[in-house]
Parts: structure tokens; sequence; C-alpha cells
């Protein structure tokens, strides 16, 4: 949006006009968006901008003057700036006030994980909106299928996020898989097993012996529910 005064005399007077001339932004493809959208949540969660060779690497693309076209079209589209110069290093920086200044974020929902019986855990690239301050490389979001955790407060179609680890402190609930597939329960190490206990009393704890295929795959650190749906 752009406002201006324009300045005229009638009858020996000066007269103000003030007038505002709304700018409607062209819509982004959806790889202008994609690109955006990287630059975005790098920015959110690291303070600074990625560099070309970052962007390069994380989008696939094959050359860094691929990268470059993306930067001068949204540059030109008026999303983009590059505050050191065409060669700055992590110059780039966010023009809309909307882009840099989010209350969530979004994560990605890699399938269903039983709090029940183990599940295969199956990847989808559907995106979910998570609050901003679990924003990270390392989290992403499952959705659970049973009622074995309900103790802790976690129902069937309810979603989890999970940093991923493979190591966990006793107590703590872990994405766990066994055999390759994945269960969502509290972890007790030992001295002989490990032993994933539920926090459902109607439900039996699984002990894995030394044979079986086991690791952990994340430790939760959030969960939510979707009244929406």
């Amino acid at each position: 949006m752009q406002e201006g005064v324009s300045v005229h005399y009638l009858g020996g007077k000066i007269h103000y006009t003030i007038f505002v001339c709304c700018l409607t932004m062209k819509p982004l493809s959806p790889k202008l968006k994609k690109f955006l959208n990287f630059v975005q949540r790098f920015t959110l969660i690291y303070g600074y901008s990625p560099s070309y060779e970052e962007i390069m690497a994380s989008l696939g693309f094959g050359s860094l003057g691929t990268v470059n076209w993306y930067v001068k079209t949204l540059e030109e589209e008026g999303h983009l700036s590059r505050i050191k110069g065409p060669n700055g290093k992590r110059a780039l920086k966010l023009i809309h006030k909307e882009h840099t200044t989010k209350t969530s974020a979004r994560l990605p929902l890699l399938g269903l994980i039983a709090a029940g019986e183990p599940i295969e855990a199956l990847e989808n690239p559907e995106m979910v909106d998570v609050p901003l301050s679990l924003l990270h490389p390392d989290n992403y979001v499952l959705q659970v299928k049973g009622n074995s955790m309900i103790d802790e407060n976690i129902h069937d179609g309810d979603f989890i996020i999970a940093k991923k680890a493979a190591t966990a402190r006793p107590g703590q609930i872990v994405v766990a898989l066994i055999n390759g597939e994945a269960t969502l329960k509290c972890y007790i190490p030992k001295p002989d097993c490990v032993e994933l206990h539920p926090r459902n009393p109607e439900f039996p704890i699984i002990k894995i012996n030394s044979k079986e295929d086991f690791h952990i795959n994340g430790v939760l650190i959030y969960s939510f529910r979707n009244y929406l749906n």
C-alpha cells in the first residue's frame, strides 16, 4: 500500500488531497513459495539466513546459479532483499513482517505410531501446524493410534512431537522401533532386558531381549489434539 499527498491551489488557498494506492502482490508459484518458506523456516530456527550452499543442498538444486535465480526473482517480487549486496554471505532478508514474526510453524507428519500394539510408522509428506517454539530440524510429528498411553493424557488420534534421539533416560516416553515397527511407550531399562511400559493398566508391558532388533528413534517432547476434525 502506498500513500501520498497532492497539493493544488483553489481560490488563493492551498488544498491538500490525500490519496491511498493499494498494490496487489502477485501470487507466488509453488516452487517460489517453497523456496521462500525454506528461507523463512531456517531464519526462524537459527536466527540468521541460510547461505546459498545450504539452500542448494536442502532444496536439491544442481547449482548456485539456480539459487541466485530464485533470490533475484523473489527480490523483484518484493519478498527478499540482499542486505550485504549480491555477493554477501547470509545476506538474505525477509521483507514482509508476517514472514519474520509467526507464532506457529510446520513439521512433517511421518505417519501413525501405536499406543497399543506396535505398528509400522509410514512415511508421509503431510505437514502439521505446531507451536513455533517446537520448530527444529530434529523434531517430527506422529499421530497416535490406540489408548495404551491415556494415563499420560495421550489418546487415540492425538499428535505427538518427538525429537530425534538414539538414547533416552529411564522413565522417558520414547518412539521405539522393535523389529522395524514403531510404538510409543515409557522406556524402562533392566539389567537383562528392556521394558516398554504402557500408561494404561489394560495393556501389557513389552519385554525386549538382546536377540530382538530394538532401538530408540526419538523422545517425546509434546502432545496435542486437533479439535477441528
